[in-house]
Formats: C-alpha cells, structure tokens, sequence
C-alpha cells in the first residue's frame, strides 16, 4: 500500500474547515483554492465540528489563569480566566468559523498572529467548559483544562475575592502552563501546587479529531536534495509529519496502527510521527481503523 495514498485517503474525505494548511499543500495550483475555500460546512454535523475543535484545542488551544495587581480588591489581586488559540493570520477564516461555532468570544490580529479569546465567565462556564465536558481533550493539555475548570468554579463561587480563595488559585495556576510567574512567586512563596492529573490511555478514536489535530501540529513537505544517483541530479522527498511534545509519546506512537504506516522520532523533548516512504516494502494493507 502506498504511504501517501494513506494520508491523502484520510485528508481528501474530511473537508470540515479547509485551512491554508490543507490547500496549500493538497493542491499545487493556487487556482484550485477560491472555490475550495468557499466550501460550507452545513452540512458536517455539529458533532463531528465539535470533535474537529477539540482536536485543533488539543493542538493549538491553550487553558490560562492570570492573576494581575489591583488595589481595588480585597485581595489586592484581579483573577481572570481565559480560553485562547493563536495561529497565523493567514488562517483567519478557520478561527472565524470556530468563534462562529462557539458563538462568544472575540478575535484579535497582532502583527501575523490572530487571536481568539474567551474571558467572560458566563461564556467560559457555559459554552467553553460545556463544550470540553461533551467532546474531551485527549492529550495531556487535558489536565491543563481540568484544573481550569476548577479554577472557573471557584470564581463562578467567588471564592477569589477572599485571600484563602487567591491560594486556591495560585495552587491551580502552579501547575498549569509555565507555572507561577517570578512576581508571583516573590509575592506567594509558600505556594504549593495541586497535584496534575494524569491522562491515561491517549488513544484515537475520531477521525475528526485528528484532523483537527492536524490542522494544529501537522505539516506536509515537499523538498529537493541533490542526488548523484538521479539522472537530474536531484530528488523529491515527501514528508508528512506531526509533532508533539513527548508527554504525549504514547498517543502520537499511536498514529503508527492508526494510519498502518510510518514511525516515530523523538529528539529532546519533541516527537514526531513521520511518513516519508512512498512505498511500503512489506506490502502493508492493514485495514484502517477509520476512514475520513
């Protein structure tokens, strides 16, 4: 079976939000994009849009608890949570169709970069944290939104304006993301951070999922190298690769029996599931677990 028919198989059914990534590397000819890139999603179930963002949140999504100076306070700390995905300007239309889905929130452009945010408690607590409950994270950014979530509850509860409520939080914000910032730690420094759960079993089990995933930690390349043994002096190399960082080894390794090709790399604190063969030489046809 050829590798590449694998992938393009997957990525060629699943036409759910059609990203620049996508296009720019599915098809060569710019012009095959404007009529592509106006496809509508009416018809995708709104179920397989909602697994689709949670593997793009798994990707690119990130879970976040900021804690500023305000005199004003009690505590003399102002809380906020956020829920946020950055990716490149040249994607704005994605992110538009995931604040459309969501229907809160808003987006902002900074420099190549746009933003979407979620900070509003009402929407955080019942649209974003709805939304995970129903369709769950898989990799271990799971335990980044678990804590947040628990975060979101004691201040839906108010328990942030008090200072027994602010260590709560401080616990939370210790161990997700970077941890404490230096001013934090300076002004908190008997801080002791909860225990991270731990997500077992990472395993895939919707392709609209790994799609979303895709589209977030994905890349597909094609490059030339010199060759002595090619008559043009040259050769193309294909590489379709996702990177992830190694605390989800086992969940990337998985993409090995998932697609019944490639292998993985890991290099410091990065992994990678790699297909570069364009001919398997065992003859595998291992019978997908799922199509796209």
């Amino acid at each position: 079976m050829v590798h590449f028919q694998i992938i393009e198989k997957h990525i060629t059914n699943i036409n759910l939000f059609n990203s620049n990534k996508l296009f720019v590397n599915k098809y060569a000819s710019s012009k095959s994009m404007p009529a592509l890139f106006n496809h509508k999603f009416s018809t995708t179930s709104v179920q397989d849009m909602g697994i689709f963002i949670t593997g793009f949140t798994d990707g690119e999504g990130c879970f976040m608890i900021t804690l500023d100076k305000n005199k004003k306070n009690k505590t003399g700390y102002q809380v906020r949570c956020r829920y946020s995905i950055c990716i490149h300007k040249k994607d704005l239309q994605l992110l538009n169709k995931i604040k459309d889905y969501f229907g809160v929130g808003g987006i902002v452009m900074h420099k190549e970069s746009i933003y979407y945010t979620v900070t509003n408690l009402n929407e955080l607590m019942d649209v974003i944290i709805l939304h995970f409950d129903k369709y769950p994270l898989i990799t271990q950014k799971r335990a980044d939104y678990e804590l947040f979530k628990k975060a979101i509850i004691l201040l839906k509860n108010k328990e942030h304006l008090t200072d027994e409520g602010i260590h709560k939080i401080l616990s939370i914000k210790a161990s997700i993301n970077r941890g404490l910032s230096e001013s934090l730690n300076i002004d908190f420094p008997n801080v002791t951070p909860v225990i991270r759960p731990l997500i077992k079993n990472e395993q895939i089990e919707e392709p609209f999922w790994l799609a979303g995933f895709t589209e977030g930690e994905g890349y597909f390349l094609v490059h030339s190298q010199s060759s002595s043994g090619s008559k043009l002096g040259k050769t193309i190399r294909l590489r379709f690769q996702i990177t992830q960082h190694t605390r989800d080894e086992q969940l990337i390794k998985s993409l090995i029996n998932y697609f019944g090709c490639g292998s993985y790399i890991s290099s410091g604190k990065a992994g990678y599931f790699r297909v570069e063969k364009f001919v398997d030489p065992s003859g595998l046809k291992k019978k997908l677990f799922r199509s796209f």
